[in-house]
């Protein structure tokens, strides 16, 4: 027999959105704060020569500045207050997540619960101001010497540039915040994801004007949308797919009744690291490739060498993004998931693994687990990020199309719809409590 839950969760439609008075309210929070944000993306930094940037940018696209302006929404292709984006909060983020794993003060604190991780937190926002300060003195002296583009290149401007810019950080990280507390969702991540979905028009419009010009044919404009609409779909279901292991408790007596014994499940996602090592992978390879650009062919012999071997659609640069995936995907997940940890927690709730011992050794079986499904994970995260490579490199497939923004875009929002789902699936169950409570007093 079903229980309540699945009874309401097969019955859940989204037509008690209209009942759900709080949920209407943090849905119309969110949309109100993303409209902010991208209202933000169009206020020009003051002090810059829009012509002659967007002629710099434009020459400068394919390195690193590309990857930043997809998850800037366009901010940096216009030189905007919010050009940085988010972006320094979360290499913060990253930062503060690997110094717990060798700082003892930090991994305290990480283990105090609520009151550690607001702390953590607090750290993390103080790291965010510094990253954001030393970017944007790199970008305002990167903009002075572009030939041009600051109309009074000088010491005021540089101030200038990082108060505008990491202002602009810090008030959309403040507006995330607010997001995740007030709104639906992630508020960090419906900012990147906002960025990238308001670009994806204007990439598909671009590539359908290849196609009127004939620049691409029309069967491989359709073998495209084809490839995509499958990219997803694979997408969605690697994100979902988890390896759930059974978890045993043992028989209770709580004073003369005796309990039976409780099964569990421990979920293990395949792909428990997420987007993360695609992002830190492309950023790596790009480097090079924006250095070279700056340097106008004026660079050392090695680093044109590397960017040759380094550039789109190269072997070098499909086997190196391959292995740099694998080796991120592995890396963060250990972060992320502490085996040690897990098998102890069980043995304090007196859970076990059937045919395993208790403690080390259900950590190791866990860890063995752990590292299996990693390898289909990393696994499918180089296949959806090198198929949109091989598009770009032989097609001339636009940027947005690579495998970093689909796994962006349809992760954000399965974690989103999750939400609602469960704001929804909690109003009708306490419209049902109420009901009963109704009925009961009535008789």
């Amino acid at each position: 027999m079903a229980s309540a839950a699945e009874q309401l969760a097969a019955n859940l439609n989204f037509s008690a959105l209209a009942k759900a008075e709080d949920l209407k309210k943090r849905i119309w929070f969110t949309l109100g704060a993303l409209l902010v944000y991208r209202l933000g993306t169009f206020i020009p930094m003051p002090g810059i020569d829009p012509i002659a940037f967007s002629n710099a940018f434009n020459q400068a696209r394919g390195g690193i500045l590309g990857l930043f302006n997809m998850f800037s929404g366009g901010a940096v292709e216009r030189m905007a207050i919010f050009a940085l984006n988010i972006m320094p909060y979360i290499s913060a983020s990253i930062i503060l997540q690997l110094l717990t794993t060798v700082s003892p003060t930090l991994e305290a604190l990480k283990k105090e619960g609520e009151q550690g991780r607001k702390v953590i937190n607090q750290y993390t926002r103080y790291l965010t101001v510094v990253l954001a300060m030393l970017q944007a003195y790199g970008i305002a002296v990167g903009l002075e010497g572009g030939g041009g583009i600051v109309q009074e290149p000088g010491m005021f401007f540089r101030i200038t540039t990082v108060i505008t810019l990491t202002g602009g950080t810090v008030f959309l990280m403040w507006l995330g915040e607010q997001i995740t507390a007030r709104g639906i969702g992630n508020g960090i991540s419906l900012i990147i994801f906002a960025g990238i979905v308001a670009e994806l028009p204007a990439a598909l419009a671009g590539l359908l004007d290849l196609g009127r010009t004939g620049a691409i044919s029309t069967a491989v404009i359709l073998l495209i949308l084809v490839v995509a609409v499958a990219a997803i779909t694979f997408i969605v279901f690697m994100e979902r797919a988890q390896r759930r292991l059974l978890i045993q408790y043992p028989k209770r007596q709580v004073g003369n009744k005796l309990f039976e014994g409780q099964t569990s499940h421990l979920p293990l996602k395949l792909n428990s690291s997420g987007v993360i090592p695609p992002i830190f992978a492309s950023s790596l390879l790009l480097v090079p490739t924006t250095i070279a650009q700056f340097t106008a062919g004026s660079g050392p012999e090695w680093l044109q060498y590397l960017t040759t071997v380094l550039g789109h659609g190269r072997p070098g640069y499909m086997a190196l993004y391959a292995l740099l995936i694998v080796f991120f995907a592995f890396f963060y997940t250990a972060i992320v998931f502490n085996p040690a940890e897990t098998a102890d927690n069980l043995k304090k709730h007196g859970g076990f693994i059937p045919g395993i011992r208790p403690g080390e050794n259900t950590a190791k079986h866990i860890d063995y687990v752990l590292t299996r499904i990693t390898v289909v994970g990393a696994a499918y995260l180089v296949i959806v990020c090198l198929l949109p490579e091989f598009l770009v490199a032989y097609a001339a497939v636009p940027f947005y199309f690579g495998g970093t923004s689909l796994l962006i875009v349809v992760s954000v929002t399965m974690d989103t719809v999750a939400q609602v789902q469960g704001y929804l699936l909690a109003h009708q169950y306490e419209g049902l409590i109420k009901k009963a409570k109704l009925r009961g007093a009535r008789r």
